[in-house]
């Protein structure tokens, strides 16, 4: 396989679609660009969840029982930020500080974000290039029955329960794409959008305005693996967020919302496709390994069928 992969992701499911594609693609050929949209700052350090998620989930550290964070995990810190009356609502385990100190020192070192990114993944032994969306800062609040929460507030602390009726990404229209981004893309023989929550974890990266033009005059397919199965999300709350938005919990919904830029994609096994777009059809439950190479390789035959 010698084909260039460029892939957008966000949050589990967009590392475990990424971990499936490093299993048939040398790194060299592979290009992961990630949401930053989630990224804040808390007690003091800068906190860059699906970066970090998709870095211990290539790593072979991720913790799969919890979903997030480390494998072997200790909450001594946490402990001590209790007895001490400091806000408990998101956890940091004892070796995800570890990221977490470095990327301040490094930020405060003058570093962007891609250059810390860089370094992690050399350190960890990973082979593919690991991209931020930006160097800049890009906010997602959510417009609630609650108010207006910063994304980690509504996703952590209130555990999504509160009902969206509008999403914006602050300072993405001033954002630029991180060094390699659009190189990237313009290279590519292949774009995938992972199974991530379109609203909230590609759209970030689609606000993002020379990202989003480097995708409308890409030579490349696009292809979205869909992040419903049977009607559901596999985890997370894009199923709940797409009814509060007065949308239909379909394929038709996700394809007509990435419009024109999509060129196909791979829907789960019995769900209806979206029509008129070019359809791949496998399981997409990712549970292992196996799986995860499974769908890697569908998208890339869709998108292999797809050619531009």
């Amino acid at each position: 396989m010698n084909e260039r992969v460029v892939v957008l992701t966000g949050g589990v499911g967009g590392a475990k679609l990424v971990e499936g594609l490093q299993q048939v693609v040398p790194g060299a050929q592979l290009t992961a660009v990630v949401n930053t949209g989630d990224d804040f700052e808390h007690l003091g350090l800068p906190i860059s969840p699906d970066i970090d998620t998709l870095l211990y989930t290539l790593a072979g550290l991720a913790n799969t029982s919890l979903g997030w964070g480390r494998e072997g995990e200790t909450w001594s810190f946490m402990a001590a930020i209790k007895s001490l009356g400091g806000e408990e609502w998101f956890n940091l385990g004892d070796g995800d500080l570890a990221l977490h100190v470095l990327r301040r020192m490094a930020k405060d070192a003058g570093q962007p974000l891609s250059a810390i990114v860089k370094g992690f993944a050399r350190n960890w032994g990973i082979g593919l290039a690991i991209l931020p969306m930006s160097d800049d800062p890009v906010a997602t609040w959510l417009e609630t029955d609650a108010g207006l929460l910063p994304f980690q507030r509504y996703f952590v602390q209130q555990s999504c329960e509160p009902r969206v009726s509008a999403i914006r990404f602050e300072g993405a229209k001033q954002a630029k794409p991180a060094p390699g981004v659009v190189e990237a893309l313009a290279a590519a023989d292949m774009i995938l959008l992972a199974p991530s929550n379109p609203w909230l974890s590609i759209d970030p990266l689609l606000a993002v305005p020379g990202l989003y033009r480097a995708l409308k005059d890409r030579r490349a397919p696009l292809i979205a693996v869909s992040p419903l199965v049977g009607g559901k999300a596999v985890k997370g709350p894009t199923a709940k967020l797409m009814g509060e938005l007065g949308l239909q919990v379909t394929n038709r919904s996700i394809a007509d919302h990435y419009g024109d830029l999509l060129d196909g994609m791979v829907i789960h096994e019995g769900d209806a496709a979206p029509g008129n777009l070019a359809i791949g059809v496998t399981d997409t439950l990712m549970k292992q390994a196996e799986d995860r190479r499974r769908v890697a390789l569908a998208a890339m035959d869709l998108a292999q069928r797809c050619r531009r």
